[in-house]
């Protein structure tokens, strides 16, 4: 018989999502008590988790402190740096000074004037988030968003995180057993016994026997062992949007152990897709991302090389690893018992990091909606489904933005991405609206966007995206001059005041940050 009450979460496969996924539920619903709910996460000790997600959100920041980790431990044992945005470079034109900014802090006034149509009237030379925000211009000085003295997880500036992703899940992994109280079962899933009404029942694995559970979360990677190979659930392929499925990633050490840390991903566009690099304290991690329908294994790794070598790499560069993927998602997340967070539940591609972002976002929903029993099950799955369903087409509107606005005409790859049937219909309307006014928060309805629009006027803004004139709109230049100064006096204090990254790294990995 159906378990009513859901007493015992069992989550198959490790690695970021998995241990993310049982620190936030077993955090927040007390696994370590006698009287909270019992979290088990079962792991096969022969599968590796895939470890290149090493760029997050500043949401990381919360989900760390909602968990009840040291950010400065996180700092020592995740080789982590900080992340102030993203650079993008080559994508407008494919110029060598082509390049524009998509920082994490908010364009200063957002909201109070209209900076973009300002931008445009009489300060177009300058790159709209250069004269916007004081955040580009801390990561062009490679400073930290931070001081010494500032508190573990507050900020000077908006940040997020590089990491090394493997040390990652080592790290969620100690402090859950550790400290959170998750089972933990090494073991491989052999099979799946089911209840007659078709839930499921109980893993079976190779040396534990049957698992036993009433809520299980699938975080078993592109496999999908429940929600996509048990249950069946399709998968939705938008390979006909974004092209890119195939990825070659190389790390890369520093020249020197002083070598500065760069304060942002940068993501060069190339011929037939694009690069990109990320600062940790003991090396770089550097990929390619690019579309095999458009060019080789062998080009994709020339340009790679190319890269490396032109970037200030090794010469006898190692041979880099290739990684294959479907961009695409399930059509359900959340089916009967089983929830799939992570890759299982989708991937498109690591363009704008959003891969852990909504891993965070689904262990958030999955933990604050934790039905009591069976019967609510059905109420927040659908409640699941609608929001993961938005957020993941959201995704997909947002990323392909970038494909859309470049000018790019160096290989086909940039001319079927601005091909009118590739671009999907939310996005094609939302460029007719922007075409006479800049994004606004009523064109993102939802509470918790994925992205907003201060987001989407960065890229816009940034990629020259130059919108008609400038209607019947009152508008008042002077207020937003007054916001452009701002962010330079913001600018020029910052500088002074903060420290480059690897310097407050390194006082951060020996003496730690003040904990509030």
């Amino acid at each position: 018989m159906v378990s009513e009450a859901v007493r015992h979460v069992v989550i198959v496969g490790g690695g970021s999502a998995g241990w993310l996924t049982a620190a936030v539920i077993a955090a927040d619903h007390r696994a370590a008590h006698p009287d909270g709910l019992r979290v088990t996460l079962v792991e096969s000790p022969e599968v590796a988790p895939i470890g290149v997600g090493e760029g997050t959100w500043p949401s990381m920041r919360d989900t760390l402190r909602r968990i009840g980790v040291s950010e400065s431990d996180f700092f020592r044992e995740c080789d982590a740096a900080f992340k102030q945005g993203s650079r993008f470079d080559r994508w407008v034109d494919g110029g060598a000074g082509d390049y524009y900014f998509h920082p994490f802090s908010l364009p200063q006034g957002f909201g109070e004037a209209d900076l973009a149509a300002r931008w445009r009237d009489a300060h177009g030379a300058i790159p709209f988030a250069d004269l916007a925000s004081f955040q580009p211009h801390l990561c062009v000085a490679g400073r930290a968003p931070k001081q010494a003295s500032t508190p573990e997880f507050a900020a000077v500036a908006n940040y997020g995180y590089h990491l090394d992703a493997g040390k990652f899940g080592v790290f969620l992994k100690k402090h859950c057993l550790e400290r959170l109280g998750v089972h933990y079962v090494p073991d491989n899933v052999l099979g799946v016994e089911a209840h007659p009404n078709g839930d499921i029942a109980a893993l079976r694995t190779q040396a534990h026997g049957l698992l036993a559970g009433d809520l299980f979360v699938d975080c078993s990677g592109m496999r999908s062992l429940l929600l996509g190979q048990h249950f069946e659930v399709p998968f939705l392929d938008r390979q006909d949007v974004l092209f890119n499925d195939s990825a070659l990633a190389v790390q890369i050490p520093y020249p020197f152990d002083n070598s500065p840390i760069a304060s942002q991903t940068t993501s060069t566009a190339q011929r037939c897709g694009w690069i990109w690099d990320i600062g940790l304290p003991a090396r770089r991690g550097v990929g390619h991302v690019y579309s095999s329908a458009h060019t080789s294994d062998d080009a994709a790794e020339a340009a790679l090389r190319a890269y490396v070598a032109a970037s200030g790499g090794p010469a006898d560069c190692p041979a880099p690893r290739k990684i294959g993927f479907r961009p695409g998602y399930r059509e359900r997340f959340w089916h009967r018992n089983c929830v799939a967070v992570g890759l299982s539940a989708g991937f498109i591609e690591p363009l704008e990091a959003s891969a852990l972002a909504l891993v965070e976002l689904s262990a958030a929903m999955l933990s604050d909606e934790m039905p009591a029993d069976r019967a609510g099950m059905e109420l927040v799955a659908r409640r699941f489904n609608d929001t993961f369903r938005y957020r993941w087409e959201r995704v997909i509107d947002f990323l392909k933005l970038h494909y859309v606005l470049s000018r790019r005409t160096d290989a086909d790859y940039w001319h079927d991405n601005r091909a009118r049937e590739t671009i999907p219909e939310r996005l094609r309307e939302l460029l007719l609206l922007w075409a006479h006014r800049a994004p606004a928060r009523g064109d993102f309805p939802r509470i918790e966007e994925v992205f907003p629009a201060a987001s989407y006027q960065y890229v816009l803004y940034g990629m020259d995206f130059r919108a008609a004139g400038a209607g019947t709109r009152r508008r008042d230049p002077a207020l937003a001059d007054g916001y452009f100064r701002e962010a330079a006096d913001l600018t020029r204090r910052m500088l002074g005041a903060l420290p480059d990254n690897r310097t407050l790294i390194d006082h951060i990995r020996r003496h730690g940050l003040p904990r509030i």
